[in-house]
């Protein structure tokens, strides 16, 4: 299942059907950072129990979803939006995607009701590999690479099963993947 695209900023990570570990099953994981001494990328699929109000007292009113971005500083918040015209200092991953930016900024245009749910994600914690990790992970077939997507999917909230969107968006070489059982010894 190897995929040959280097997972580069503004690339999916999609978790093969059987990984193990409970932090990445049937996972999508957008990358925002990869260097030489490793990379950066948040889970978009796993829903927390909190709503952005509940984390930043500042933001009385915000009914924003917040997703688990991975098992690294879990008390850390981060963003990702498609709206570099009012926060500014966001890093540019393509597709219109934009990582981070001006935290005051975007707590002034939550607050003004600028921004909609689905122009942003919020994370807490992060999915980060270590210098050649994610390599190493991707030789023993764990993940596929993605640069087929709609943006917009990635913003979603709600009950929306992203890594099967993700998968079938592959094409049909991949499609049958999403039919497997998540535990194959039940089946």
């Amino acid at each position: 299942m190897l995929s040959t695209v280097l997972p580069q900023k503004g690339k999916l990570l999609i978790s093969e059907p059987f990984m193990a570990d409970p932090n990445f099953q049937r996972t999508v994981v957008l990358i925002t950072e990869n260097t030489e001494e490793g990379t950066v990328g948040y889970v978009l699929n796993q829903k927390s129990n909190y709503l952005l109000k509940d984390l930043i007292a500042d933001c009385w009113d915000a009914d924003f979803e917040v997703f688990i971005g991975g098992p690294v500083a879990p008390d850390t918040l981060h963003f990702v939006h498609k709206r570099p015209d009012l926060i500014s200092g966001g890093a540019d991953l393509g597709n219109g995607l934009y990582w981070g930016g001006d935290f005051e900024i975007l707590k002034s245009e939550i607050n003004n009701y600028r921004i909609k749910a689905d122009e942003i994600k919020f994370f807490i914690g992060y999915s980060g590999w270590s210098k050649n990790q994610l390599e190493d992970e991707l030789e023993m077939n764990a993940w596929i690479v993605s640069d087929k997507f709609n943006p917009d999917m990635l913003l979603e909230n709600g009950e929306v099963n992203i890594w099967k969107e993700a998968v079938l968006n592959m094409g049909v070489k991949y499609a049958h993947i999403t039919n497997f059982p998540q535990d194959p010894s039940l089946n």
